[in-house]
């Protein structure tokens, strides 16, 4: 089965019960500080799981793109992959565990036509004061005795290390107001032989291989309080499946790298290097899963750098080149070619984003090329060099100063340093790195407590300041001027925008002036759902590449387009929240405006001092 024909067959299941297919968001997410990349379905629905009214209603659908950088150093087993899709169903206060549990089960055993012997259940065993879930569990019983299936060894519990999801993981690294819940894991068995390196007995949860996890369905009904959790004002469903996961276990393999999907981007890689995937596995692996996830963040609008989304895009380049160059392979460009056709039925700006993705990765060959031999020419100048013929007769002991050096100023890691022939203190250098991180965390450490994952007052008034900083740039510089992005804390606001030059001065003053003047102003504002082309004909603007739904939610300041309160100042499609009048935000100041390259300028900003 192709991957297009399984994403066709679960919309339209789902399409069939009361779901609205909403378009997937961005996989570098525009305005949400709390992460890097948008890394599970539910990470652009939580104003809406927490509360707020979705422009497409209670029931959602969606296939939504995802990286994952934790999962990086994993890479290299049959299972792990830092870019996957993932198929979404959401309940936003409607329906809850009797009808999603049952309806999952029968999209796996009814369309998919997947073995229901083969599948067994993991469920929350309850933490401090939320209890165990039997309600599940007595669910997944009558699902399995109609199948004339015994459910006791089909049924296991766990803890919040296990059974519980949220963004942030379990529930002690919760940020207070962030959303989570117990979830009902399905795993499918590959009957595989058990390693007893990954312990003595087997288990559902074992790392050896034999049990896969392909969905997972969260009872979203919980909130993290000052005190403890709190029940949300709706219980809400939030259903995860890996793609490739379920195409795996559709096409039984126990390898997802073996899939339709992946098995081509594998033999041109073996084909390039004239190496066996068998004995070279791990590493075709890696550049296989770096690659596919570099050409997705490139054709996002990333560039290699030392920060950030950047930074991630670097290190999975550098890497996979790494492990290309290990197997002796010496043109990347057709395995880019490949990936793109591999994923351009369902993600089709590939192909039209293809000669910028792929001049993006070629350059940060080049530059890494660079890099290499001046880290070695480094070293030779301070060390000597021990070559002969061209090769490293043994390794070469350096300072762990040097070596970080290596790593923050030539962006080397140490397994790459390591790599080139050079030894050093692991235990100096680990310290050295930590210092760095603290320092590192200072500067973003407000990334998990602010932004729109929460609703404090002083994030809440940075949000609706940003939409009066825009519509102020816009008034001051000129329509040419639009959002790509935003980093809102309780401490401070931050804006990206699209311009070409430095402002002066008198252009920051004024701006600064105009959004002062509308917050004096006491504007109300208020939302309106509203369909996509109504929105824009009349006016309303929001991210410049983000995609929307048939309806929106337009957050309006100042007015509405459908009222008779008169044309607004402002008006945005937006998730919320916001404030309700801009009074509340009490003042407005600009404290730097820098810029990012390529005719972005970043602003950042103070409210309510």
């Amino acid at each position: 089965m192709a991957a297009k024909d399984l994403i066709d067959k679960y919309l339209s299941f789902f399409q069939a019960r009361g779901h609205k297919i909403i378009p997937g968001a961005p996989l570098v997410p525009e305005n949400d500080p709390t992460t890097l990349f948008t890394s599970s379905g539910m990470q652009p629905l939580v104003a809406y799981l927490l509360g707020e009214t979705h422009p497409e209603g209670k029931r959602l659908v969606n296939i939504q793109n995802c990286f994952r950088a934790q999962d990086l150093d994993e890479v290299g087993d049959n299972r792990h992959t830092t870019f996957f899709r993932m198929l979404g169903n959401w309940s936003l206060g409607d329906y809850f565990k009797k009808e999603q549990l049952p309806w999952f089960f029968e999209f796996l055993t009814d369309n998919l036509k997947i073995d229901a012997k083969k599948l067994y259940i993991s469920i929350f065993e309850g933490f401090d004061k939320i209890p165990k879930d039997e309600e599940s569990a007595n669910i997944w019983k009558e699902l399995f005795r109609k199948k004339s299936i015994d459910p006791q060894e089909r049924i296991f519990y766990y803890g919040p290390e296990k059974n519980w999801w949220s963004r942030s993981g379990v529930p002690k690294n919760m940020p207070e107001g962030e959303p989570g819940g117990p979830d009902s894991e399905v795993f499918f068995d590959f009957e595989t032989k058990h390693d007893v390196k990954f312990g003595e007995k087997c288990h559902i949860n074992c790392d050896c291989g034999r049990f896969l996890e392909i969905g997972n369905s969260v009872f979203m009904e919980y909130k993290k309080g000052k005190e403890g959790f709190e029940k949300l004002p709706q219980q809400n469903v939030d259903f995860g499946g890996g793609l490739e996961r379920i195409l795996a276990v559709i096409e039984r393999k126990s390898d997802i790298f073996e899939t339709s999907l992946f098995y081509p981007i594998i033999e041109m890689i073996v084909r390039l290097t004239n190496k066996n995937y068998i004995n070279h596995a791990k590493e075709i692996r890696i550049v296989t899963d770096h690659f596919i996830s570099a050409v997705f963040i490139a054709s996002s609008g990333v560039y290699p750098s030392n920060k950030e989304q950047g930074y991630i895009l670097r290190r999975l380049i550098r890497r996979g080149l790494d492990n290309f160059y290990k197997l002796e392979g010496k043109n990347i460009e057709q395995v880019i070619h490949v990936i793109v056709e591999q994923y351009k039925d369902t993600d089709t700006y590939l192909v039209d984003n293809f000669e910028k993705v792929k001049n993006i990765i070629l350059e940060e060959e080049q530059a890494y090329n660079r890099t290499l031999k001046n880290a070695r020419e480094f070293i030779a100048k301070k060390y000597g060099t021990k070559k002969a013929g061209g090769e490293l007769l043994g390794m070469t002991e350096i300072s762990a100063d040097d070596a970080f050096l290596l790593y923050s100023t030539h962006g080397l890691s140490p397994a790459q340093i390591k790599s080139l022939g050079y030894a050093f203190d692991e235990q100096e250098f680990a310290r050295k790195m930590e210092e760095h991180q603290k320092l590192s965390r200072q500067g973003s450490g407000q990334r998990f407590k602010g932004g729109l994952a929460d609703t404090e007052e002083k994030t809440v008034m940075g949000h609706t300041a940003t939409h009066l900083l825009h519509k102020a740039l816009r008034d001051v510089l000129g329509e040419k001027v639009h959002q790509t992005g935003s980093n809102i804390t309780t401490e401070r606001v931050r804006f990206d925008f699209f311009y070409e030059k430095k402002l002066t001065s008198e252009e920051i003053q004024k701006v600064e002036e105009v959004v002062n003047q509308k917050i004096k102003e006491n504007l109300p504002v208020h939302f309106e759902i509203l369909d996509i082309e109504e929105a824009r004909k009349k006016g309303a603007i929001g991210l410049f590449n983000e995609k929307y739904g048939n309806k929106v939610k337009v957050y309006f300041i100042g007015g509405g387009l459908s009222t008779s309160s008169g044309r607004p100042y402002s008006a945005e499609f937006c998730g919320g929240p916001h404030v309700n009048f801009t009074g509340e935000i009490k003042s407005f100041k600009i404290i730097k405006e820098e810029g990012l390259g390529k005719n972005i300028r970043r602003i950042y900003a103070i409210v309510g001092e």
